[in-house]
């Protein structure tokens, strides 16, 4: 199918209406993954291109094609995790209590974690909703909660929607959460699908990539309007200064190839935040490391960004922390503020030589290279979902 329309929309007089008349920023950050709990473990792997895949020890992978993840040893539970997660970030935020109390929660998971083993008499109590209502009283948020479940956009666009409704007024500040922990009913889909990477590495864009590998993720940030941050003094990690989602609608499970939605999402982050190409210092892809989809977002960045494609420096920290399906986004989110901070790039782990579809300046040793003021956040999902967040210096 032939698409004559140009991918990336062009800045207009429309784009402070559409963005909302108030700025967005991140005010607090909390992670947990394979590396341990908080940020710098996870932004020291990143930007070693150290990568956190072992044995699988917490349920039995015997008869798997692959038998690795980026796991902790340990079993802990989703929900422990998110607490912990979601307690750290407004702290880090400087929320008081009842101002947690005013705060929606748009919470990214897979489902609730007790749901698939439940009872027949206990199951119809149990549920996303639920899980997430129980998530927001236990960190005393309000009673307003929304779950997203759509795979390895949910964080994303709980992200962007908590933007846009804090661009628009309708809220002062929103927590998002996401969380994702390796078991092993989505371990044996992804195997029996074959998606994982027979190696026990995941090689974004590169040649001889074999596939994906699951990973550890929980996180949240509190996302707030500059002006309520202002107000009670609050210090800016960052700020959001774009979003975009598109939909292809182009096959269940393949990517489009042409990347033409992916590079809409891409185009309207940036239209939204009115920043150029040139602007842009670091592209955190999805690159999940399977054929199809690496290739197809690499034309994707070629077309959002032209000839600034083959110079940005671009890296997919899944190769470091892997898949963590609803959860990436936020991991990813969180390692490309803080990449920005820190004014270090993460490493594109596992490359083992050019890809002629995949053209790109990846990142591929550790260096002292700044990011410049803005950086995005790239992903996909099943179905041809897209998501881009464009994230800011303070």
């Amino acid at each position: 199918m032939t698409d004559t329309h140009s991918p990336v929309p062009r800045p207009t007089a429309r784009s402070q209406v559409r963005r909302g008349g108030e700025q967005v920023v991140l005010t607090g950050a909390a992670v947990s993954t394979a590396f341990g709990r908080g940020v710098q473990p996870l932004l020291e792997a990143a930007v070693a291109g150290r990568p956190g895949f072992r044995p699988v020890r917490r349920f039995d992978v015997t008869g798997r094609r692959v038998a690795v993840a980026a796991t902790t040893d340990e079993a802990p539970r989703l929900g422990d995790e998110l607490d912990r997660v979601i307690g750290d970030a407004c702290d880090e935020a400087g929320l008081r209590r009842e101002e947690r109390a005013d705060c929606p929660l748009y919470l990214a998971v897979h489902g609730d974690p007790d749901l698939p083993r439940a009872s027949e008499a206990d199951g119809g109590r149990l549920g996303v909703d639920a899980f997430a209502a129980a998530v927001a009283r236990r960190g005393g948020l309000s009673e307003s909660v929304r779950a997203y479940t759509s795979a390895c956009v949910a964080a994303s666009t709980a992200v962007a929607d908590a933007a846009a409704a804090i661009a628009r007024g309708r809220a002062a500040r929103i927590v998002v959460a996401a969380g994702y922990l390796v078991e092993q009913d989505q371990f044996a889909l992804f195997d029996a699908g074959r998606a994982l990477a027979v190696d026990g590495r995941v090689r974004p864009f590169s040649a001889h990539r074999s596939g994906l590998l699951l990973g550890d993720g929980v996180g949240a940030v509190v996302v707030e309007s500059a002006s309520a941050a202002n107000r009670r003094g609050a210090s800016v990690l960052a700020r959001l200064a774009g979003w975009g989602r598109t939909g292809d609608a182009y096959h269940v499970c393949k990517p489009r190839p042409d990347g033409v939605g992916l590079a809409r999402a891409i185009g309207d982050a940036m239209q939204r935040a009115s920043v150029g190409t040139e602007e842009i210092g670091y592209v955190n892809a999805h690159g999940s490391g399977t054929l199809q989809s690496d290739a197809a977002e690499a034309a994707a960045l070629h077309l959002a960004l032209g000839d600034r494609a083959l110079t940005v420096p671009v890296s997919s920290t899944k190769s470091v922390h892997g898949q963590a399906l609803e959860a990436g986004a936020m991991i990813e989110l969180i390692v490309t503020l803080h990449a920005l901070r820190a004014g270090r790039l993460p490493v594109n782990a596992g490359f083992l030589g050019p890809d002629e579809e995949c053209r790109l300046n990846l990142v591929l040793e550790q260096s002292a290279a700044t990011p410049g003021e803005y950086a995005l956040s790239v992903n996909a999902a099943f179905g041809g979902a897209n998501t881009a967040l464009l994230v800011g210096a303070p």
